[in-house]
């Protein structure tokens, strides 16, 4: 009040033109304004400020979007209604009221400033953009001569980028037209429909994701982490998260190429746990869990001239319990040299077949987006089915991968993820491999999450099935030993999976915790298992 004081006398300077009378009158204008503002304040205060939320009034404003909500509620995406105050000074019909009553809704605005605005013999001046409720309201039920609010619509994502990839963004403009994720995917229905798209995301589970995740990324230093969590039967996703990502309000603060959902859309070498499908294959075609092979040896994979074409080897610090291994222990035990020799004793295009029927061939149409087409050996000689056992020389999405283990855990069932909510029932999808395989292979993984390289994802009270994988980036078609990708696979609980996890480090680097080594067992796995002991008591 004093400084308004001050900036009226100030104004009342000779010259000013404004008399002792006038100045009267104006301060007992401002005195009323002021109350006003303080009375509609409190009663705001008192019964809220969102009328549209309220759904009350004659003014209640309708949403030409509808919103994304996860699957509690939680508002992931929202049209918010914004507006602008607006001076007009060739209408304004008494300067000084006018002055002091913009004053009074902007503090901020001087009065000396907004008579040098009203003066200012331009047609139209935005005196404050983006203003509050209460300021848009206070302007409207003022109805005074030469202020107006320009009111627009704009959309908002409440949650950052926690759900960026997912929910994407929209157009900044009037048409707000969805141009990635759920936004562009649903954009017909978003504008024809008032009740929420409802996601079967998670917004608890996807922020333990999103943080563990930025965790690990910042720790092992790598250029890119990912994680997702689906339910195993009704293919539902409760969190897809990737790093690095970008902020859906202002995508152009971001690098372009952080838009792309690197979980569909990258296509990577992934390594071991391809040594799950290779384990199925082997019972499917008659080698059965006990055959046992050497594994203390480098294996010399032949051509058909009977020319040593490629040798394969374990990694250095591999150490086999005995020196034949049987067909469950080299999936325990992650032998590349086992791997291999089951392999080529397989028929030749069983390999092939198997994962064409686990779609690890072809590009997936999901029901939220394309996911990129996977790269297969040009052809399926001994060397490529020697190497692709291991998971190399095959890359695929870690959408493919997920959904593949998916099917190997949870009776044999390939299910279609959503995006969507659905209720829990009978799976849904199609027969891969049989019930007993499946079981089978759990409790292999099983073993491999409480003996091997799956340790540290174990949580108290709950038991975990995994496989690890560590597979060595490929530069412009050339191996890169120094660049690697690691993986971790999971399912749980492990008797009767209702979840499965796939966690994902791109180039992560070795810490003084890890001695310097940098694979999966020191990275993606320790990471699932921060999330996973976090998450447990929000699934169960």
């Amino acid at each position: 009040m004093l400084e308004v004081g001050k900036d009226i006398m100030r104004n009342n300077a000779p010259g000013a033109g404004m008399s002792v009378g006038r100045l009267r009158i104006v301060h007992t204008v401002f005195i009323l304004l002021f109350a006003a503002f303080i009375g509609r304040t409190l009663v705001l205060g008192i019964n809220g400020t969102d009328a549209s939320r309220r759904g009350t009034g004659a003014g209640t404003w309708v949403s030409s979007r509808a919103d994304i909500v996860d699957r509690n509620g939680d508002i992931l995406a929202k049209n918010t209604v914004s507006g602008h105050i607006v001076l007009r000074p060739h209408q304004v019909k008494d300067a000084d009221a006018t002055a002091v009553f913009i004053n009074s809704v902007m503090p901020e605005k001087t009065i000396s400033s907004a008579l040098a605005d009203i003066n200012s013999g331009r047609r139209f001046i935005y005196i404050k953009k983006l203003a509050t409720d209460d300021q848009r309201r206070f302007v409207k039920s003022a109805k005074m001569p030469g202020i107006s609010v320009e009111e627009t619509e704009r959309r908002s994502y409440p949650k950052g980028r926690l759900f960026a990839h997912v929910v994407g963004f929209v157009e900044r403009s009037d048409d707000m037209r969805g141009l990635e994720g759920a936004e562009k995917l649903n954009d017909k229905y978003l504008r024809e429909n008032t009740h929420p798209l409802v996601l079967s995301v998670d917004s608890r589970i996807q922020a333990v994701f999103y943080h563990e995740l930025a965790v690990a990324k910042q720790k092992y230093n790598a250029i890119g982490a990912m994680g997702m969590l689906m339910n195993s039967r009704t293919g539902e996703m409760l969190a897809m998260v990737a790093l690095p990502d970008f902020d859906p309000e202002n995508v152009e603060n971001d690098p372009m190429q952080n838009r792309m959902f690197n979980p569909t859309r990258g296509v990577f070498e992934l390594g071991s746990v391809f040594k799950i499908f290779n384990t199925a294959m082997a019972m499917e075609y008659g080698i059965g869990l006990s055959r046992e092979y050497p594994v203390t040896k480098p294996y010399n994979v032949l051509n058909r001239h009977g020319r040593v074409s490629a040798t394969i080897r374990d990694v250095a610090s591999f150490k086999p319990p005995r020196p034949n291994l049987n067909v469950g222990e080299i999936l325990l035990h992650s032998s590349n040299v086992g791997s291999v020799q089951i392999a080529l004793d397989l028929p030749g295009s069983a390999q092939s077949d198997f994962l064409q029927r686990i779609h690890m061939d072809k590009a997936l149409d999901l029901e939220f987006g394309r996911t990129e087409r996977p790269l297969w050996p040009r052809q399926w000689g001994p060397v490529e089915r020697a190497t692709v056992s291991f998971g190399h020389g095959i890359s695929v999405t870690p959408m493919h991968l997920l959904l593949g283990v998916n099917a190997m855990v949870n009776g044999g069932i390939y299910v279609w993820p959503t995006i969507y909510r659905r209720n829990v029932g009978e799976i849904r999808g199609t027969r891969v491999i049989s019930a007993d395989m499946s079981a089978e292979l759990r409790n292999v993984m099983f073993r491999i999450a409480e003996e091997t390289t799956a340790k540290r994802a174990r949580v108290a009270g709950i038991n975990i099935g995994g496989k690890t994988g560590t597979a060595e980036k490929r530069i412009n078609g050339v191996i890169d030993r120094r660049r690697n990708i690691t993986v971790f696979a999971g399912a749980f609980p492990i008797e009767a999976p209702q979840y499965t996890i796939l966690i994902v480090l791109d180039e992560p680097k070795g810490t003084t915790e890890s001695f310097g080594l940098r694979t999966a067992a020191w990275n993606a796995v320790p990471t699932a298992g921060a999330i996973l002991d976090t998450i447990m008591p929000m699934l169960f």
